[in-house]
Formats: structure tokens, sequence, C-alpha cells
């Protein structure tokens, strides 16, 4: 029987985002007030390995639509086979990484089903059989408990705010197949191609992650090319600052960030954009080097569980919010810092 809390596993190519674990643990978390299981929801092609993953991470049932026109996701196919099946079954919850297709199939399909979504939620509780949800608002300042009256519930879950589950290999069972809302010819979407925009660690994902600002363009102790006119000469200083926190970000297996005025510069691509408009973080370890610390920034990366702050002016708002400060030269802190690292992790 089909459980009242569904987790979505959020797949790119036959592999799961972590994320998605982190969805089937809150849901566990909230099976407990609400009593059953939790059932996770896989879409895709040939996605069978995905599914016996989500036993192991503890989901009590898995529903698998797997087709070939689900094998390139595309939002208009996944939301009516979400919408089908969420019609057919009236789940009570249904929980979504915050990943940009976990946000679009949860807003769509919200509108298919006459309900609402609860977005990037950082906390869940169950108050006289109720779902309040916990989520930063006023770029995180202050933190708002809602609730959706409609069912059913659609959250968007804040990335690393959730526990992930231990994976128990023991853990077996049988998927429940389920058919595709739409053939190929209904669908007006077709994928072409895909280019690959970034690389290294993903920036949701990531445990620890080290981001460069404007700062890092600001080494006087640079001569860049004489060919180059002043904006050239800003950006090639710029990518030698990027260098030395990339090295850092190497040391610890981190991934590379970046503010919004470091993007805006053209030092870095916006993929790398930590803030209200690029990524919002929540890593076990933010360092901030050459970031003065606006608050759109600080809105992206303020749940961050430890923070630390390089930065020569002891001013910077940034150092509010960090637990520890190093106020100087990140040109001189830097190298050193990375060094240091490589050698206390024997690299």
């Amino acid at each position: 029987m089909t459980n009242k809390i569904w987790a979505y596993i959020d797949q790119f190519k036959g592999e799961a985002l972590p994320s998605s674990w982190e969805a089937i643990g809150a849901g566990l978390a909230l099976a407990e007030s609400l009593g059953g299981g939790v059932t996770a929801i896989v879409f895709g092609e040939n996605v069978g390995a995905i599914a016996e993953q989500a036993f192991q991470y503890g989901a009590d049932e898995v529903l698998v639509a797997d087709d070939a026109t689900l094998g390139d996701y595309r939002a208009e196919a996944y939301t009516a086979t979400l919408t089908q099946l969420a019609a057919d079954s009236a789940p009570e919850v249904i929980l979504f990484p915050t990943t940009s297709r976990g946000r679009e199939v949860a807003g769509m399909s919200a509108v298919d089903l006459n309900t609402g979504v609860l977005v990037d939620v950082t906390a869940l509780e169950v108050v006289d059989g109720a779902v309040i949800a916990t989520r930063p608002v006023y770029a995180g300042k202050l933190l708002a408990k809602v609730q959706c009256s409609a069912k059913p519930q659609m959250v968007t879950l804040r990335g690393r705010a959730f526990a992930k589950p231990e994976a128990d290999a023991s853990r077996t069972g049988t998927p429940t197949g389920v058919p595709a809302a739409l053939s190929e010819d209904e669908i007006n979407v077709k994928i072409v191609d895909y280019a690959t925009v970034s690389g290294g660690v993903s920036l949701t994902d990531a445990a620890v992650i080290v981001s460069g600002g404007r700062g890092v363009s600001n080494n006087p102790n640079l001569n860049p090319p004489d060919d180059l006119d002043e904006a050239g000469q800003e950006i090639w200083k710029a990518q030698q600052g990027f260098a030395l926190v990339g090295d850092l970000a190497d040391a610890l297996g981190a991934a590379v960030g970046a503010s919004r005025a470091a993007v805006d510069a053209g030092y870095i691509p916006y993929v790398n954009q930590v803030g209200q408009t690029g990524k919002v973080v929540a890593p076990d370890l933010y360092v901030a080097c050459g970031i003065s610390g606006a608050i759109q920034h600080l809105a992206g990366m303020r749940t961050s569980k430890v923070i630390v702050a390089i930065n020569k002016d002891a001013d910077a708002p940034i150092f509010k919010l960090a637990r520890f400060g190093v106020v100087g030269d990140l040109f001189e802190i830097l190298p050193p810092l990375a060094a240091a690292m490589k050698e206390r992790l024997g690299q």
C-alpha cells in the first residue's frame, strides 16, 4: 500500500543526486509521527539501480516509471507522470530536493494538483497531525513556520539541511512499476545535446566550500601582460587570485564558490555564484576569501555550520557572521594555508 509520504529522487543519467537521499531521511522522520513508511519516486530509463539504492537508504516502497520518454529530463513528461501518480494515490506529503529539476517538477505539479509548495525548507515537524515547515525569509534573517492546507503538501528541502540516512546494503525490495503519463508524440520538448559547463565538486552537495570575491583581483604585486586593456588586466589578476582559491579548495577537497560581485565582474562563471541570486548552500565549512559580506551573499551561505572569513578590512560585514576571522591580505595567507592543509592531510 502506498505510503502517505513520498520522496522524489532526482537523478541525471542514472545517477541520483545525494540530496535525494536526504529527502528520504526527512520523510522517515515525518513517518514516525504520521505513521506508515516512505515511498520513493524514481523516473527515468534503466533506473533499476537507483530503485535498489532507494531501498538501501530507507524507502519502504519504490514506484518506478522506467520508460524511454523519461530517459532525458523533460519537465512536461516528468510533471505529468508525477501528477497522475499523486492524483491516483493521494499522498499527504511529497518531498523534493531543492535542485533545479526538483523545484520545477514540484511547482508545475502543484499547479496541476491545485495545491501549494513550501520552498527551501530547513526543518520539518508534526504538530497536532499537521506538517509544519521552517524556512528562511528576509535573506535568512528570520525563520518562518509555514503550513500548506491543501493536499498533497509539496515541500522542497534545502540541500544538506537534513541528514542523509546511512545506506544499508542488506535492505532490499521489489519496485512497483508505473506507466509514464505521456507518449513521445505528446511531448513538445526534444533533447538535442548536452554541454558541460562546469566540473569539480558540486556547490550544493559540497561539505566544504572556498569562495572568492572582488578582493581576489587586488594583488598589487602582479604585473599583467602589457597587451591587455585595463579591464583585461583586472580579469587577469582575478584569475591569478582565484587560482589561489582553487589551490586551497583542492587541498580541502572543496568546491569553489564566488560572490555575485566577482561573477558580475567576469572573474568566474555564474555556475560558481553563491548567494540570493546564485546557489544557496549549507556546507560544514565555508571559507570566504576577499568577500566583504553583502546581504545577498550572506543569504546564500549563512546556514553554513562553520564560517571562516579572510579579509584585509577588519570592518567587513562578513566578520559578524564568521566564527573565525583572519584580518589580512589573502594573497599572503592563502598559499601557506593551502600548503599547511596539504601537509596536514598527507597530500
